[in-house]
């Protein structure tokens, strides 16, 4: 990218993690020199013992003890969850192997990875969308292939080059050999008699349908072993296979790829659209050929919103930011937290940016917006930030933080790679608009700049080595995961489209400050694309993407993993819809008008949160993201409402009491049950009224000491006068309030047990008073 093609890329300081895990275990040697991927379709093979599974359409795989499993994975849903079951259904192994060694990852990219179990001479060409297993046996080997269910049928054609075989759990396979192999069978192992080198593809027989084990036939001879996909024009990317053998190549397409696929003549390509595989993501579709265009509709960045703001509405906006203005203090910012830090960042910039939609800068004090910017943005990329502060980490090859380097359970995740569009997509806001209303400023520190974009929007190794490509962005699912270097049986997650979408659209807004046509190309293609991914996979709107049970009662889903959909958020109990609702929707911004363009779909969804307001204890950060939707198609309502708000998202007060916010720990509980990935049932007495699943995110282990009985098991009452409790958990940010003859000392407040997002603004001597804090914070 432009700052890239005449001086070296910047990097920040070097981070000494004691938390990252050592790529060095399971990626070969010739990779070593290049930074890994952190958010990969594969991220599970790379990590702990590398032997979780991942869905690598149409198949889980799992590969562990020297063998590699594959599985057409079975489907368990209801109201609140819908989730692909692993069972290997056929295991690949050596006879012969000498060793339980692991697997290493031998080379990769954009479409496929290559997984090598060297103490079995196999070697797994895993490409996504492909509906044939293939791997290459790379010495003579006797081979094991082990059903998980009993054999009751096996076949073969004259030149056993070809073998049927069903299961009697009602499947049926296939297997195909380049050259001819010998194989027999007992109830559930299929063996060679002899040694056999040579490409086999195994391939599961969708339907028992003859016209699709014709297809699998016809295509057998080709197979692929890597693809890459390329940005040649906006809102286009090409997928170019690498394919060995003869014919025409054979893959697999998702409901989205199938709305974008484009003909033109260099991508000669047939939909088989009677050829299909069951998916959590939809029905995969037959693709014959190897190049493939995918084309979405044009989106435009622009700094302010679409159709302007209504000049009637100008005063009323202009005096709430000459207040937001005059609070601005950046002494006053306590949180060494990146993404809370990130937060009040942006918000400042919008309010900028709302300044020159209502043309007030005569009016708003832009020097002071200027100011403040500056302030708070300029140690985090100087590295003079006290507390905290931006890391190289030249293991994996990228952005950490100080305080994630030293603690695994900080940052939400940036020391795991884990959430780095939700961190960096913030502080690249502030930077687009600051750099906007001074570019001097930028110029000064425009390789800060883009080091911190590129860290997730990096298109090129060659020419930043530093970071690893797209860190975030799948190019076969087109959208962006999360979870990064922690191991889940599901594979990777996303929670908050919205935020992902806010990372890609900042730094296209900061490639329209420094007039890099290069970086609005590739962000604006990203963000297009995100969008289209969140209303297919996040939005539900009924259709038969997704089972009935599961669309019926739900219009947001709350976790969508490679390998399961969840209701349930991390910090969310079930059934929050205003959760659901909020997370796909902050921050709000231009681009969120594009996102929910839907206006049938979006007054849906309105209706369908708009009942979870009555419950208590609904933060007012939540109900302003619903009323924004609300305004979408009933303006003048949702004003009424919003204007009625004592606070909103990061930073407005709340007028209520703040003890009528809250959580605390209680306890001790018995957990009765491990379920899923990171949830557990605890024994609660049974005239409970509180549901007894918990993320394991809100719990903590009771430690017992030889000097201490743990306390009688008690829950809190639901409410105090109907308004559920609270505990401070940590304050973020003073200012000081002029709107009385008496200035009196306000505190941003984090709350323990609630979403980072209901933070409020209080009152400290009543917060103080209340919770006791005389003698455990000073706020001289």
């Amino acid at each position: 990218m432009e700052n890239n093609k005449e001086n070296k890329p910047f990097l920040f300081p070097h981070a000494d993690s004691t938390v990252l895990p050592d790529p060095s275990n399971f990626f070969s040697a010739n990779l070593l020199s290049t930074p890994f991927p952190t958010n990969s379709f594969f991220q599970n093979f790379v990590l702990k013992n590398g032997d979780q599974p991942e869905y690598i359409h149409p198949y889980l795989i799992k590969s562990s003890n020297s063998s590699l499993s594959i599985s057409y994975p079975s489907r368990f849903s209801n109201s609140t969850v819908i989730s692909q079951v692993f069972q290997p259904d056929l295991t690949i192994s050596s006879i012969q192997q000498k060793s339980n060694d692991k697997h290493i990852i031998s080379s990769f990219n954009d479409l496929s990875v290559t997984l090598d179990i060297p103490s079995s001479n196999l070697r797994f060409f895993l490409v996504r969308g492909s509906p044939f297993l293939t791997f290459s046996v790379t010495k003579p080997t006797p081979l094991c292939i082990s059903a998980n269910r009993a054999i009751v049928s096996f076949s073969s054609n004259d030149s056993l080059t070809k073998f049927t075989f069903q299961l009697n759990n009602g499947q049926t396979w296939l297997l195909y050999a380049t050259s001819p192999i010998n194989l027999s069978h007992d109830l559930i192992n299929i063996i060679t008699s002899e040694e056999f080198s040579g490409i086999i593809r195994i391939a599961l027989l969708p339907d028992f349908y003859s016209k699709n084990e014709a297809v699998l036939d016809k295509f057998s001879s080709c197979y692929p072993v890597g693809g890459n996909a390329i940005f040649g024009k906006p809102f286009c990317v090409e997928y170019k296979w690498e394919k060995k053998g003869s014919g025409d190549l054979l893959l697999l397409a998702h409901p989205l790829h199938l709305r974008l696929l484009c003909h033109i003549n260099d991508c000669n390509f047939t939909v088989l659209k009677d050829f299909k595989y069951k998916s959590i993501d939809g029905d995969l579709v037959g693709i014959v050929g190897d190049t493939w265009l995918l084309k979405t509709d044009p989106i435009f960045i622009t700094w302010h919103s679409t159709n302007g703001v209504k000049k009637e509405y100008h005063e009323e906006i202009i005096s709430a930011l000459v207040k937001d203005v005059e609070d601005l203090n950046s002494s006053a910012i306590t949180t060494t937290s990146s993404y809370f830090y990130g937060k009040l960042i942006a918000r400042a910039a919008r309010l900028a940016l709302i300044a020159e939609e209502c043309f007030s800068f005569d009016l708003i004090p832009k020097t002071k917006i200027k100011k403040f910017l500056k302030e708070i943005i300029e140690p985090w990329l100087d590295g003079t930030f006290n507390g905290n502060g931006f890391l190289h980490d030249e293991k994996w090859g990228g952005i950490v933080t100080k305080k994630g380097c030293d603690d695994s359970d900080d940052c939400f995740g940036s020391e795991f790679f884990n959430a780095q569009l939700n961190h960096l997509g913030y502080f690249l806001y502030g930077i687009a608009v600051l750099v906007k209303l001074d570019p001097d400023w930028g110029r000064k520190y425009k390789p800060q700049a883009y080091s911190l974009m590129e860290d997730f929007m990096n298109l090129s190794t060659c020419l930043n080595p530093n970071y690893t490509r797209l860190r975030c962005f799948d190019l076969y699912k087109l959208h962006s995961w999360a979870g990064g270097l922690n191991e889940f049986a599901d594979g990777r997650y996303q929670k908050g489209t919205s935020e992902a979408i806010n990372a890609y659209y900042s730094a296209t807004l900061l490639g329209l400050a420094y007039g890099d046509a290069n970086i609005v190309a590739i962000g604006s293609t990203l963000t297009a694309l995100e969008i289209k991914a969140a209303q297919m996979w996040w939005h539900i709107k009924g259709g038969n993407l997704y089972d009935e049970e599961f669309t019926k009662g739900n219009r947001m889903v709350g976790l969508v993993w490679s390998n399961k959909r969840d209701m349930e958020l991390w910090f969310g109990y079930l059934g929050a819809r205003q959760c659901l609702l909020g997370i796909q929707v902050l921050p709000l911004l231009p681009i969120s008008e594009v996102l929910f363009s839907d206006i049938d779909y979006v007054k849906d969804l309105v209706e369908w949160a708009l009942p979870a307001l009555e419950w208590d204890g609904v933060g007012e950060g939540w109900k302003g993201f619903l009323y924004a939707l609300q305004g979408i198609y009933d303006k003048e309502v949702a004003l009424e409402k919003i204007r009625k708000l004592s606070g909103f998202d990061d930073g407005n007060s709340f007028n209520e009491p703040h003890s009528k916010l809250a959580k605390r720990f209680y306890g001790p509980f018995t957990v009765i049950e491990w379920i899923g990935d990171a949830a557990y049932r605890l024994d609660f007495p049974p005239e409970s009224r509180i549901h007894p699943v918990f993320h394991c995110s809100v719990l903590k282990i009771f430690h017992k000491t030889d000097n201490t009985c743990p306390p009688a098991a008690t829950l809190p009452a639901f409410s105090i006068d109907n308004q559920p409790m609270v505990t401070p958990l940590t304050i973020i940010q003073t200012r000081w309030n002029h709107d009385n003859d008496t200035p009196q000392l306000e505190v941003l407040v984090q709350w323990e047990g609630l979403s980072p997002d209901d933070t409020s603004r209080e009152n400290w001597n009543s917060l103080k008073n209340d919770y006791h804090l005389e003698d455990k914070v000073s706020m001289a």
